[in-house]
């Protein structure tokens, strides 16, 4: 099993403020633990590149994209909403983690690795069409279901976003859209207030998202269930041609932004379940990105389950 990793230290210079917690710890602590293990080495490392700013509008307006430009060049405290913090360099990393996505999505159709995963910041599935929110500038994950589309070709997606604040910038980006199937795991009601059950699509885009979301508390054995009897068997309806997961690690018993209860191994086990699911409908095609996870000891811990998983070093 090929499995990509991508990481770049610009990663690191986009700057939230002091005490945001979307920091640049995240990613500094989960790399330092990465590379301490023995099946580190054998991943293939990719290289991000900067988004052509016209895929970035196949999802966001141009006065977002503008708006974003001018808070960094002007080094404005925030864009749009005063959780979004940004700096001089903020703009640039967005458009990175943006085109680092891109490059994934390339990387696994040109057969050059079966699966890969995107260390990066910041986070992007709260970014509206014309709205930055929730830590997200640009949002790389439907940016990159629509660059698999139109530049590969490809017709039926599968997002699947198991941070544990519904993503509300994916879900609307597609509500009327049949051709992408997004499925959603989160904390209910939280964080942004979307991701009611009853939120299943709109006009031909009906029955093409299915959020399952869970009470403060739910653990491992309730997000059990919700696999194998919502997501799983939806996912299997679909038959998506690739797979997307945002990967948001905030789930966890210990982050501190949230109440949901999964443990660490539970990663391994959900990563393996998408992984089977990929295996059977798409030949193994899976990219992931990483979203939310705050707790910078338990975070590592949690991407690393997740890649041993991808590259076939551990069963779960």
């Amino acid at each position: 099993m090929a499995t990509g990793f991508l990481y770049d230290e610009r990663f690191l210079d986009h700057d939230a403020g002091a005490g945001h917690p979307e920091r640049r710890e995240r990613l500094t602590s989960t790399m330092a633990y990465l590379q301490t293990q023995s099946w580190f080495e054998q991943l293939h490392m990719l290289a991000p590149r900067v988004s052509e700013e016209a895929w970035i509008e196949r999802v966001h307006s141009r006065e977002l994209i503008n708006r974003a430009r001018s808070a960094c060049e002007q080094e404005l405290p925030f864009l749009d909403v005063m959780d979004v913090g940004v700096s001089r360099d903020s703009f640039d990393v967005a458009l990175l983690a943006a085109g680092g996505a891109q490059a994934l999505a390339d990387s696994v159709i040109a057969g050059e690795v079966d699966n890969a995963f995107a260390l990066s910041r910041p986070p992007g599935h709260h970014a509206e069409h014309d709205q930055a929110l929730g830590f997200c500038l640009f949002n790389n994950v439907a940016i990159t279901a629509r660059y698999l589309q139109k530049e590969h070709g490809l017709e039926k997606i599968l997002i699947l976003d198991w941070d544990v604040h519904h993503g509300n910038g994916t879900q609307h980006s597609f509500d009327e859209d049949p051709s992408i199937l997004y499925v959603s795991t989160h904390q209910y009601p939280y964080y942004p207030g979307t991701g009611a059950r009853s939120e299943t699509g709109v006009g031909r885009g009906q029955g093409a998202t299915l959020n399952c979301p869970m009470p403060a508390g739910a653990g491992d054995e309730q997000y059990v269930q919700a696999f194998v009897e919502k997501v799983l068997p939806k996912i299997d309806e679909f038959a998506p041609q690739f797979v997307i997961v945002s990967a948001g690690f905030d789930a966890h018993v210990d982050d501190p932004l949230a109440n949901i209860c999964l443990s660490t191994e539970f990663y391994g086990w959900m990563s393996a379940r998408v992984m089977e699911m990929a295996d059977k409908h798409c030949e193994g095609r899976l990219i992931s990105m990483l979203e939310g996870g705050y707790n910078i000891n338990k975070l590592p811990l949690c991407v690393a389950e997740h890649l041993q998983i991808l590259a076939g070093c551990e069963e779960k």
